[in-house]
């Protein structure tokens, strides 16, 4: 039996422009559809507009740029709690029990044929269709350029977080130091570098699993939900942050690939556990979401 009844929107959805730049941005947060046969999870209305169930704003942020850039994009549609895309799929947090503190009942004692369903209805088409993305954006002179779009809380635990914006990023620094930088000079900006997530490995799943392997330039970018939660922050937001890649993106050595390094070069199949990391399906429990 299939997750998605034939009438369901696809697991993603594709924006920008007949003949895109190469520029790929992506957010896999996006959406927050829930397949009807999982029932909202057993989960109240309310958690639905709550950042475990998305991420707030982000997906408007992410058009206006795609827009601006006369760029191509991938959305996702359903929410990261049938399956979080910015996961490998033995991350105790791909398939959360507890998320933000609060129970999510339809995902309780899950057995690997369920989330082996999620995964293949969702998770593999929705990272099939960023590679797509990808290559289509390549040509025999030009390698693209992937920028992930993710919102976060204004607390957590309790605690403010003092950033309006984040730059994660890890062994290629081409494209966040200059972003932050770009940033940082905007009057009243505060940008956190690899701030309030961090985007070293083994975090930033979607980064490591697309652009890491391919060599190409890349970052991730988190705006604090509620300077995003209406239409005029999130205008707002998506002029700031174009202004701050618009030098960058003009730089055509951006779109020269460099020589993956390192044992994670090789891209592994989805899913495919890293060195070190827990057992597939292991625990799941999520302290923070990002």
């Amino acid at each position: 039996m299939n997750l998605l009844e034939p009438d369901e929107p696809a697991p993603f959805e594709t924006v920008g422009v007949a003949r895109p730049r190469p520029i790929v941005f992506v957010c896999d947060h996006a959406g927050r559809r829930m397949p009807r046969r999982l029932d909202h999870l057993g989960l109240e209305e309310r958690h639905w507009a709550d950042h475990i169930a998305w991420d707030v704003g982000a997906a408007a942020v992410a058009r206006a740029l795609v827009e601006r850039f006369d760029a191509s994009g991938v959305l996702a549609v359903y929410s990261r709690l049938v399956v979080d895309l910015n996961r490998d799929l033995d991350d105790a947090s791909a398939f959360p029990a507890l998320s933000g503190g609060v129970l999510v009942p339809g995902n309780l004692g899950l057995s690997a044929a369920a989330k082996g369903e999620r995964a293949r209805a969702l998770y593999e088409p929705y990272h099939a269709a960023v590679d797509a993305a990808l290559d289509r954006a390549r040509t025999r002179d030009t390698d693209p350029v992937l920028v992930a779009v993710h919102s976060f809380t204004p607390r957590m635990h309790g605690v403010a977080r003092p950033w309006h914006v984040g730059v994660l990023w890890d062994k290629d620094p081409r494209l966040a130091l200059r972003l932050l930088a770009a940033l940082r000079a905007q009057p009243g900006v505060v940008a956190g570098d690899n701030e309030p997530y961090s985007g070293r490995h083994p975090a930033d799943y979607t980064i490591d699993h697309h652009a890491e392997p391919r060599g190409i330039a890349h970052v991730s970018i988190e705006i604090r939900q509620d300077l995003i939660r209406d239409e005029g922050g999130q205008r707002d937001w998506a002029e700031r942050v174009a202004t701050a890649l618009r030098g960058p993106l003009e730089d055509e050595r951006l779109y020269r690939a460099r020589t993956p390094a390192g044992p994670g070069a090789a891209p592994r199949a989805l899913g495919a556990p890293r060195p070190g990391s827990p057992a597939v399906f292991g625990a799941e429990v999520a302290g923070d979401i990002e």
